[in-house]
């Protein structure tokens, strides 16, 4: 099989990477900041959790209506206006979480929970603003290069974001930490701004359809296709279960025994090992899309969870969650390509932002589970529960859905 460069000679698909490169680096940043910072402060694992929760809710409440938005409105524009957002909450964490105004603890914590909220509403519009300006941008048969090379993107951005934010927080301090957000996310904006006309111009034909029935259709759409729902359920209960990120500060601290910098390198440590694994298949994109592999590399995720609870040193744990990387990899090329090859382009804002329904339950809604359950079961036990929930998962899926299990898209199949 050759090696695909040739999405790399798009212009804006180069751009639209790029934004997203910056925007998650700049995110994921923030992230590990705001989990340090709120740790420090309460050293309550469940808050850390709700972070997580308060990212969630405002994130799904807005979904359907941001799919919607986004069908009808100019999806970069809607992009770019959440890129300012995040810019200006940026802005409000420096000053206050960055000590540039004296803070009580109380105040801080509270203006963390504030922004994380706002956050999550931008978040919203983001990413089904993003899905539908790809589909925009790249013809089908090159898709699946494309969505290794944006999962690649994501993945540098998830291995430098966190480990950046860990040194120069444990190196320099909260004030020069928060300043590192803002800056990539107003590369962000200047860089998506840069994007042709047609694509900035582009608006979905206005109908006057009704908002509620509109969401409606995008719901009932989802509900009734036998591969996208059991595909962005899968997904969203396995790493609801499995995923561990939200307590990694608990982990580094009572297991580890390490700081922010620690911190930063073990939330590095699966981007390290997915964008390895998507850049194999940028380079070696997959001609056809199956289910038995999606079901098979969920499996490894579920099993390098549990590896990751059993391990006693920084070396063993950074390892098994580089491989729960590396498996989660093949797992979003996969459903990335099959969203962009199933989804009518009249229906792209609205189902993909019902995908980032699922995916912010998975991640958000997670985050509180492992909180919540390390509270209550204990650090270790918990993540063992975890892991061996999204086996049992796997396998429930694997017996309810012969549809996803015998799939096979091909991804060169003209329009």
């Amino acid at each position: 099989m050759a090696l695909s460069y040739d999405v790399l000679k798009n212009r804006d698909f180069r751009r639209l990477m790029m934004t997203r490169l910056c925007g998650i680096f700049a995110l994921q940043a923030q992230a590990v900041i705001v989990g340090w910072q709120v740790y420090s402060l309460t050293k309550n694992p469940l808050m850390l959790g709700l972070i997580g929760l308060t990212e969630a809710i405002p994130a799904i409440l807005f979904a359907l209506f941001a799919g919607h938005l986004v069908d009808k409105s100019r999806p970069h524009h809607v992009f770019r206006m959440c890129l300012l957002v995040h810019c200006a909450i940026s802005v409000v964490l420096l000053i206050i979480a960055g000590g540039l105004v004296a803070a009580t603890s109380h105040i801080i914590l509270i203006a963390l929970f504030i922004c994380v909220f706002l956050s999550g509403v931008a978040r919203s519009f983001i990413m089904p603003a993003s899905f539908t300006l790809l589909s925009r941008i790249v013809p089908r048969h090159d898709m699946p290069a494309a969505s290794a090379w944006m999962t690649s993107g994501f993945q540098l951005a998830a291995i430098t974001g966190p480990a950046i934010a860990g040194l120069v927080y444990g190196g320099y301090g909260a004030t020069v930490a928060w300043c590192m957000p803002l800056g990539f996310l107003l590369c962000a904006v200047a860089v998506i701004s840069g994007i042709s006309t047609d694509h900035r111009t582009f608006k979905n034909q206005d109908s006057r359809e009704p908002a509620l029935k509109s969401m409606a259709a995008g719901w009932h759409f989802v509900m009734g296709n036998k591969v996208l729902l059991p595909v962005m359920a899968l997904d969203m209960f396995a790493v609801l279960f499995g995923g561990a990120v939200a307590i990694l500060p608990v982990f580094a601290d009572q297991v580890l025994h390490t700081g922010s910098e620690g911190l930063g390198l073990l939330r590095a440590s699966p981007a390290m090992g997915s964008i390895i694994t998507a850049l194999y298949f940028a380079l070696k994109p997959m001609k056809t899309i199956r289910g038995a592999m999606l079901l098979s590399v969920i499996t490894g995720f579920g099993i390098c969870m549990i590896g990751f609870a059993l391990s006693t040193s920084f070396v063993v744990a950074a390892f098994f969650l580089a491989a729960s990387g590396a498996f989660d990899s093949v797992s979003m090329v996969i459903r990335g390509t099959l969203m962009q090859l199933l989804i009518p382009d009249a229906m792209r804002g609205r189902v993909s932002a019902l995908n980032s329904m699922f995916i912010i339950s998975s991640n958000e809604i997670g985050a509180f589970e492992s909180g919540l359950a390390a509270s209550v079961m204990g650090l270790i036990p918990s993540l063992l529960f975890g892991g061996s929930m999204t086996l049992l998962i796997v396998t429930g899926t694997t017996l309810l859905s012969p549809q996803l299990r015998k799939l096979a898209v091909h991804t060169h199949k003209s329009n």
